[in-house]
């Protein structure tokens, strides 16, 4: 479990904090630490709605739980993973974290139950009033007023209320259990069972395996449509080597730079050459199916390759599963649920004691805070992403969405890096407001430009991004750099302080 840390009690004042920063996972702990080391005289807190820092690796408790990204680049630049393993599971990495945290301090400005429900900005004023619902000792729940000066969103973009199960027809009906990973039971007994887990993503691919590992009876994964499937070392001889034998400070970004190139490399070469980044990814598979598992019926996707994210399989543990007939895979349509299992629309039953929906996960931009901006609510659909980091008319706020084909982590570090370079800026100019300025000739595109379902279903709800630099999100890290190194005294941000009334003595 993660270290939790007791809330400050209020003597009932407003606070005021110059940074304050939402979330408490992966994305808030490289804030704070960016925030801390470039400005050491600043008051800066995190607010994390539950209980426990981690974010997605302490809200997962699911079998099998891992990173399908290296924990080279998923791993801070700032304190270099130095494991074993490059592929890491959900408890290794929560453990990184709160160690990261505690080594810098920034386990001490953490505010658990603490949720944002909005955020007012006062331009006369060159602050934010945030609304927090923290929860009390006694476990009601109290409303509490903070302000700052800089608002710093890094709660990622899902919902981690509940995860999305779409509506099967005759759910009632069955008799066993219905569980979604996102709400994974600590004490679910599913020895010896039969499980049906429905999906082909990543949390599908990764639960799996480890279910058929650790007791069950039999798991069954049932898909609409394939996914491509990606096996690769759950270690690497070579980085670890270097990172025993040579110095910290020179094997870590050769390490680090080697898994970058290489990754971006293949996503390049997967958009540009995707019937060749096909024919490679299906040798792949095919060399490890068993002579009874159907390639083209079963690993044989209908879209390019990273049209929607690989799924990585460490170990190749999934085909090896397939191969000991503790797994197999069905793709076909549901018809509708049954007291045994499911009824597909090919009339084959799945039996099941346990149904598994491994069926996406619900967006949510900025943790469901609504925002406003001198007493005019803000319409997330009407603002525009500035280098997918600010927004179009929104002063003094940042935020975090990391990379869909790469380590969330990449673009996490050059974000924050950019806002310290905007704040200095500031402080250098003796400004105190910030505000990307629209371009209305840039044309509008979706936010995230990935054909991902979870994606599908709520990108509407989510600001837009722009048609060219510096106001189009980018999937790249090499273009990145350029595109995050630029200077802070960018003509797309307007720079300025509150103009007040000269009071004549």
């Amino acid at each position: 479990m993660s270290k939790r840390v007791s809330n400050p009690v209020s003597d009932g004042a407003t606070e005021h904090l110059d940074v304050l920063i939402v979330g408490a996972g992966l994305s808030g702990i490289d804030a704070a630490y960016h925030v801390s080391k470039a400005f050491p005289e600043r008051s800066y807190a995190l607010l994390e709605a539950r209980g426990a820092m981690g974010g997605t690796w302490d809200l997962f408790r699911y079998p099998g739980i891992r990173s399908d990204s290296d924990m080279y680049t998923l791993g801070f630049n700032w304190k270099p993973w130095l494991g074993r393993k490059s592929i890491a599971d959900g408890p290794d990495i929560l453990a990184y974290l709160e160690e990261a945290a505690a080594e810098n301090g920034i386990d001490e400005h953490v505010r658990y139950h603490h949720k944002v429900v909005r955020a007012d900005f006062s331009t006369a004023d060159a602050r934010w009033t945030v609304t927090v619902e923290r929860g009390s000792a006694e476990g009601g729940v109290e409303t509490v007023l903070l302000t700052c000066g800089f608002l710093f969103s890094t709660s990622g973009y899902y919902s981690y209320d509940e995860g999305y199960t779409p509506e099967f027809a005759g759910v009632e009906e069955f008799t066993g259990q219905v569980i979604h990973p996102q709400d994974w039971p600590e004490d679910l007994d599913y020895a010896g069972k039969r499980i049906v887990v429905i999906g082909s993503g990543a949390t599908a691919v990764t639960l799996i395996p480890a279910l058929a590992e650790s007791g069950a009876g039999h798991v069954t994964m049932l898909q609409r449509t394939p996914s491509y499937v990606i096996s690769q070392p759950g270690s690497d001889p070579l980085s670890y080597r270097m990172l025993t034998r040579l110095p910290t400070r020179i094997a870590a970004p050769l390490v680090r730079a080697r898994y970058i190139a290489t990754r971006t490399w293949f996503y390049e070469f997967c958009q540009a050459r995707p019937e060749l980044a096909r024919k490679i990814l299906r040798k792949g598979v095919e060399r490890q199916l068993p002579d009874d598992v159907s390639f083209d019926e079963h690993f044989k996707p209908p879209y390019d390759p990273w049209d929607q994210r690989l799924c990585a399989v460490p170990h190749g543990d999934l085909f090896k599963a397939l191969r000991k007939h503790t797994v197999d895979v069905v793709t076909d349509h549901i018809d509708r649920f049954t007291s045994n299992g499911i009824l597909l629309k090919s009339g084959r039953e799945l039996e099941a004691d346990i149904i598994v929906t491994a069926t996406g996960l619900n967006l949510l931009a900025f943790g469901g805070a609504s925002l406003a901006v001198d007493g005019r609510d803000v319409a997330l659909p009407d603002t525009m992403a500035f280098k997918g980091a600010m927004l179009s008319g929104i002063p003094n706020f940042a935020f975090i969405v990391g990379y869909t084909n790469a380590s969330w982590t990449l673009k996490a570090d050059l974000v924050c890096q950019y806002v310290v370079r905007v704040l200095q800026h500031m402080e250098s100019t003796g400004t105190s407001i910030v505000v990307p300025r629209r371009d209305p000739s840039v044309a509008e595109e979706p936010f995230l430009d990935f054909a991902a379902g979870y994606v599908l279903r709520s990108v509407d709800q989510f600001p837009k991004q722009g048609s060219v630099e510096p106001w189009r999100l980018k999937m790249n890290y090499f273009r990145d750099l350029k595109v995050f190194g630029a200077s802070a005294d960018d003509p797309a941000l307007v720079y300025s302080s509150p103009v007040r009334e000269r009071v004549e003595a």
